[in-house]
């Protein structure tokens, strides 16, 4: 005689628990190098205080996933906790070598912010239940996103920092509010893209083999290239631009399946490229500092890559070690060059292993939007995934060359608020995706008792 029982997978709830107190550990370890070699050999006065609240904050998030969202990924919060607490003990280890005030430091106003970060993260879990509510909003996400953009360029909020207008400041506080309209867009994206994926799909005529789409279906990547270069121009943002556009082409490549949108799009960021070159003269300045960093020319601009270079060699494979090395003498070591600061005091191994905990947090977006049983969840997680992919090539490029130098911050490891909000905001989205694709689907009546999914057959006598 057989039975058929019905098993439902696991939340794995449990599993995060115990990597989430894992990762907290690597990050009070790290914190105690810091205190061991800043401080003659004593441990940091504030440790118990900098591991409960961390342990409260991130402990608190998974108690809301355990209550709101079960089924989520399991990996997504520990490696978030672990890349933000890292990037707090740098932030840390920064206000000591500059001599701050610890209580009133940019490490703990980063960790005010983690909170915070951490706070609204947990009610989009809460309050946002099924994700697909977000695609009545698509037109209304296009318009929110593009007025976030212009934000900076307003007389009176506006505020250019380092060159580049994508600051506003209201009274003593300042956001980038960019990193907003990058999740809005991305919302936009993903909705407009399910609705018009089969026309954008379709092929007209065939350039050197290669099927390209229809004259009239070229409007979005048009309009698209055209906003990526009115920030470049207006607001002097080389590296939002490069994202925006890239973000929307490797989405509409995913929407369409079609080789030939990446070949437009190349095509077109190329050009763009050239043109923003021949017009604009920190364009220049920026592939000269890319082309030739050590040059007279380049010196007299800026030595801030060459500092993150000369400190990137003098870490070597293993590194000098956690408070050992000389980052502080790099400018914006805590912001845009955090990554070379990590890389002079972890060494290749120490950097390579930064850069594999965010290929984790991608596939694991990916694999979120493979599981995702709608056409706007899957673009969704994937242009979400990708924009955090996108980011660190841009940053981690910029600062070993591979790529003129941007200015964009590494999502989780940055000293930045905005960036922080963002960040975890994407990541909420993204657990609450992966519930709804890992929760087990919702079975008909069936008479004869049998279910599709998630069946075991037990024998019995």
């Amino acid at each position: 005689m057989s039975t058929v029982t019905s098993i439902p997978p696991r939340t794995r709830r449990n599993v995060e628990l115990a990597l989430l107190l894992l990762a907290i550990c690597i990050v009070l370890v790290a914190y105690v190098n810091v205190g061991l070699a800043t401080s003659g050999g004593s441990l940091p006065p504030d440790l118990l205080t900098y591991g409960v609240g961390l342990l409260v904050i991130t402990g608190a998030f998974h108690l809301v996933l355990r209550w709101r969202a079960s089924y989520a990924d399991p990996l997504l919060l520990p490696i978030v906790t672990l890349l933000n607490g890292l990037g707090l003990v740098m932030i840390h280890r920064l206000d000591i070598a500059h001599s701050r005030d610890i209580s009133e430091g940019l490490a703990t106003r980063q960790l005010m912010w983690s909170a915070l970060s951490v706070i609204l993260a947990a009610l989009v879990i809460v309050f946002l239940r099924d994700h697909r509510h977000l695609a009545r909003y698509t037109f209304s996400m296009m318009a929110a996103g593009l007025v976030l953009l212009l934000l900076p360029l307003l007389p009176l909020i506006g505020s250019q920092v380092n060159g580049s207008n994508i600051w506003i400041q209201i009274g003593p506080l300042s956001f980038q509010p960019g990193e907003v309209a990058k999740i809005l867009l991305t919302i936009f994206f993903a909705g407009y893209l399910v609705q018009t994926r089969d026309a954008l799909a379709l092929v007209g005529r065939r350039v050197l083999g290669l099927p390209l789409p229809r004259a009239r279906d070229l409007g979005p990547i048009l309009i698209a290239w055209l906003a990526s270069l009115g920030v470049l121009v207006f607001e002097r943002d080389l590296g939002s631009s490069l994202l925006f556009f890239g973000l929307f082409v490797s989405m509409l490549y995913v929407a369409t399946e079609r080789r030939s949108w990446i070949a437009i799009g190349l095509i077109l960021f190329g050009g763009g490229a050239y043109l923003a070159y021949l017009m604009f003269g920190h364009v220049q300045e920026r592939v000269l500092l890319w082309l030739h960093p050590f040059s007279d020319a380049a010196l007299k601009v800026s030595d801030q890559l060459v500092l993150g270079l000369e400190g990137m060699g003098a870490g070597g494979l293993f590194g000098s070690g956690l408070g050992r090395g000389h980052p502080d003498l790099t400018y914006f070591a805590e912001s845009d060059f955090i990554f070379p600061s990590f890389a002079e005091e972890l060494g290749l191994i120490g950097a390579m292993a930064l850069l594999l905990l965010y290929a984790l947090l991608v596939e694991r977006g990916l694999r979120t939007a493979i599981g995702a049983r709608d056409g706007f969840g899957k673009l969704l997680a994937t242009g979400l995934s990708f924009s955090v992919a996108l980011q660190c090539f841009v940053v981690v490029g910029g600062v070993t060359r591979v790529i003129p130098l941007t200015g964009l911050t590494m999502p989780f490891l940055s000293q930045g608020g905005s960036s922080l909000l963002a960040n975890w905001t994407i990541v909420a989205l993204l657990l609450r995706i992966s519930d709804q694709a890992r929760r087990p689907a919702p079975q008909a009546a069936d008479p004869g008792g049998l279910g599709r999914d998630d069946t075991r057959v037990v024998k019995t006598r």
